[in-house]
């Protein structure tokens, strides 16, 4: 069983995420926010999770916190979730096509927090989603999840494929980092012999 939970509770949000990193694609997800919604049905789908979430926020105000704490909870119960990381790939690589749109995204599931962005989002919102909280979203998972994840668009023009090729691209990369690798036998793919959130 490799399965993470996080109940995150703040004055701003409150939030119960749940992720079985040996799903079959199964989207619960209520977040208040129906594009992000979208976007975490991709994760589901093309990760091969099983991923629920249920989120109540201030976005009366706007999706900001909510957006973000999600985030931060996403990435707690998947650190949960991967445990000590014996006998995983470690690595992700992946890059996915939406029509115009092409993102790569490459990750290392090494226990140290790191973003490299590069994405050119031509419009400031998808409906009502701001796309500036793309950049956010992620970075606040990298801070739990003490993941190193490098996203870089490569072509792209109508923001909506643009959004969801990098989570396309980056569900594929963390089910390649996150499935055994038969040949290492259970052990931790480090020379160091630990991989640690520290």
């Amino acid at each position: 069983s490799r399965i993470g939970s996080e109940f995150r509770v703040t004055k701003e949000t409150s939030v119960e995420i749940n992720i079985d990193l040996n799903g079959n694609g199964i989207c619960d997800c209520d977040t208040g926010i129906p594009f992000l919604d979208h976007m975490l049905d991709q994760l589901a789908s093309h990760g091969l999770f099983d991923v629920r979430v249920k989120a109540k926020g201030d976005t009366h105000i706007d999706d900001h916190h909510t957006n973000e704490d999600i985030a931060l909870a996403l990435g707690t119960a998947l650190l949960r979730a991967l445990g000590d990381r014996k006998g995983i790939h470690r690595f992700g690589d992946f890059t996915a096509p939406l029509d115009e749109a092409l993102v790569h995204v490459v990750l290392d599931l090494s226990g140290r927090p790191y973003l490299g962005y590069s994405l050119d989002i031509p419009t400031q919102h998808v409906g009502n989603y701001d796309t500036q909280l793309v950049e956010h979203f992620f970075q606040s998972l990298v801070n739990t999840s003490g993941m190193t994840l490098h996203i870089r668009q490569l072509s792209g023009k109508n923001s909506h494929h643009i959004i969801e090729a990098t989570f396309k691209a980056f569900a594929r990369a963390l089910r390649q980092a996150t499935e055994y690798d038969e040949r290492r036998r259970g052990s931790i793919p480090s020379s160091k012999g630990i991989l640690s959130r520290s």
